[in-house]
């Protein structure tokens, strides 16, 4: 996407070289980015790169140029030098680097960089995401197959974008410029601002909106009320010819709201919470009209721009306005919301997983306004490149969207589309109730479906030991098992974002242990060893811990003893084992002694490699899972 009015605001930096000619070339350069004239900086900067040049502040800004204007294949060259210089670098370019690799279908080295973004800002939500969903790309293509999608037959070569249906009209955004005489190109994109035009549904015949609303600077993404009489709409800062500009002289761009009066749209005005000093775009009317969602940069904003909402009064005043969460907004782009009267909101994100650039998503919102279950709604609407201003119909299924994907028409292209199946995913959370030890199946165990701590269903496994619940994709819960002869145990499971079944066995302890003379009171509580740092015998903190168990037992059985068995794999000499493990039974002896435990209760061996319970002797190949079943700790039961 390639306009002005995807908030994106650049911080930039002056840098230098030795060289006075190429600082002069640079300074000329630096002025234009930082005027937001990318086209012109990149062809600065360029020319001093392929002299030799290499600053990390240059490939930065030109990576940038590029990355704005969705150039990615551009991105990524220069990207590519400056993670070559250096890659101890700000969250945001391992973010666009990875953007622009998955949008050039360097999917693998891309997921390398998101895995350097993550471990670097493990605090930042897009690395999270993309962490806590490693099978993105198996949910999209699940989404995939649901559309039939056509050029809206109304794209010029300049950009087209941004939509709204309203009495079987289609009003737009367009870079063309249909006019006889001034003719203002943006210094950003090198086109031509643009203006709102309007076209009949399914007909190619466009003309300018030909009211007060357009101006000589950027007007885009109108939404009207359902009567017609009031528009809200996107305009760069300025009203009654006049600009406005923020502290650092720019102009922004605000939200502005006009009626329709004797048939001349006329009281035009800002939204009383935009400012000079941050953006607000790109306005969707909830369809009761009670509130009103919008994009915005300003104070409270998660990321470079997030979602918001705000009432409006019966009066036409507007309450304050609400950022919409952690759960939609991230630390990068979301921009462009639709809500539809199915409680669905429409946006468009970059910091969502996705294909690469902006992904158009799909998410729910409750009785209370909260937003929850994001999904991307595949690869039919979006690609590696920027797809977003997706509208629909909720009854016919038909929309459009805006994309900058290839084989378009021009910089931005407006699609129209009919969804043939809705995006519903169904799943269902099973398993097994099992005895841990003898794999025995547990009927009548009472089964828990917690969210939140919260209690959303119970059942009771079957006579075969399956339970089985219907959950929500995307969403994790926990599940408790309980059964009167079992220890009680809680699992955590999420559940994938893609239709099918999620399987959790859950295996139980027995809370009771029956055992008699010459049984492994160690089996009771799962105690398979007693762990000591590496060749030492002090006990660990670990350790303690089961060793607790042990002591606890012997307390509440006066007259049990035990024989302490300690065993080593084959591993290092057969002295040598047999030396340590005599060393680390003494010691478990000793822990227990000290805590109380008489001396005549207790007698203890090592036995090092001599009861091996594999193959795993001196020159077998083993792995360190088998090595580990002979590093093993016992308590056998003496007495009684």
């Amino acid at each position: 996407m390639k306009n002005c009015t995807l908030l994106c605001l650049i911080i930039v930096n002056a840098f230098s070289f030795e060289s006075y000619a190429q600082q002069s070339k640079i300074n000329a350069g630096d002025k234009n980015y930082n005027s937001y004239a990318y086209v012109d900086a990149i062809k600065t900067y360029e020319k001093v790169a392929q002299k030799g040049y290499k600053s990390e502040d240059m490939f930065k800004k030109l990576g940038n140029a590029y990355y704005f204007n969705s150039d990615f294949e551009g991105a990524v060259k220069w990207y590519d030098e400056l993670f070559a210089m250096n890659t101890d670098l700000e969250r945001e370019y391992y973010y666009r680097y990875a953007q622009s690799l998955k949008s050039t279908g360097q999917t693998s080295k891309a997921s390398t960089i998101l895995d350097e973004f993550h471990s670097k800002y493990k605090d930042d939500s897009r690395g999270n995401l993309y962490k806590e969903d490693k099978n993105y790309l198996d949910e999209i293509k699940a989404h995939s197959g649901r559309y039939t999608i056509e050029n809206a037959g109304i794209n010029s070569k300049y950009s087209d974008y941004g939509t709204f249906v309203h009495d079987n009209k289609i009003y737009f955004a367009s870079a063309r410029d249909t006019g006889n005489f001034s003719q203002r190109k943006h210094k950003w994109t090198g086109e031509y601002f643009t203006n709102l035009y309007i076209a009949d549904i399914d007909s190619a015949k466009v003309k300018k909106f030909k009211t007060d609303l357009n101006t000589k600077f950027h007007e885009s993404t109108p939404v009207f009320t359902k009567d017609g009489k009031t528009v809200y709409f996107t305009r760069n800062n300025y009203v009654n010819g006049k600009k406005g500009k923020n502290e650092e002289k720019i102009t922004l761009i605000k939200i502005y709201k006009a009626t329709l009066e004797n048939g001349k749209w006329t009281n035009i005005t800002a939204v009383p919470f935009a400012s000079d000093n941050y953006s607000t775009a790109h306005p969707a009317l909830s369809p009761d009209e009670k509130t009103l969602y919008f994009a915005s940069d300003m104070p409270g904003t998660l990321g470079q721009s997030d979602l918001y909402k705000v009432s409006i009064n019966n009066n036409g005043g507007f309450g304050t306005p609400e950022n919409l969460g952690k759960t939609i907004n991230t630390e990068g782009k979301e921009t462009f919301p639709f809500v539809t009267d199915e409680n669905e909101i429409y946006f468009t994100s970059d910091g969502h997983p996705g294909l690469g650039g902006l992904d158009v998503f799909v998410a729910n919102i409750d009785s209370a306004g909260n937003v929850s279950n994001v999904q991307n709604v595949g690869s039919d609407v979006n690609s590696p490149k920027d797809d977003f201003a997706y509208v629909i119909d909720p009854v016919t299924r038909k929309g459009y969207f805006s994309s900058n994907k290839d084989g378009g028409q021009g910089s931005d292209d407006i699609y129209k589309f009919l969804e043939t199946r809705r995006l519903q995913c169904v799943q269902e959370l099973n398993g097994l109730i099992t005895d841990a030890e003898t794999g025995v199946i547990l009927p009548g165990t009472k089964v828990t479906l917690f969210e939140n701590q919260e209690i959303k269903n119970s059942t009771v496994s079957t006579v075969t030991g399956f339970y089985s619940f219907p959950v929500e994709c995307g969403k994790t819960y926990n599940v408790r098992a309980e059964n009167p002869d079992y220890t009680t145990k809680e699992v955590n499971v999420t559940i994938p974002k893609i239709d099918g079944k999620t399987s959790l066995p859950i295996a139980l302890d027995k809370a009771i242990c029956k055992v008699t003379v010459g049984d492994d009171l160690g089996k009771c509580f799962g105690i398979k060893m007693i762990y000591f740092d590496l060749d030492k015998s002090n006990i660990r903190t670990e350790a303690a811990i089961d060793l607790e168990k042990i002591l606890v037992a012997l307390n509440e059985n006066p007259t049990m003893k035990l024989d302490i068995r300690s065993h080593t794999d084959s591993r290092a000499s057969s002295k040598y084992n047999e030396g340590l493990s005599n060393r680390r039974a003494k010691s478990t002896i000793q822990w227990l002694v000290k805590n109380g435990v008489g001396k005549d209760r207790l007698i203890g061996k090592g036995y090092g490699e001599t009861q091996l319970v594999n193959k795993c002797t001196d020159g077998v190949s083993c792995t360190e899972a088998e090595h580990q079943q002979n590093r093993r700790s016992e308590f056998i039961i003496n007495s009684l």
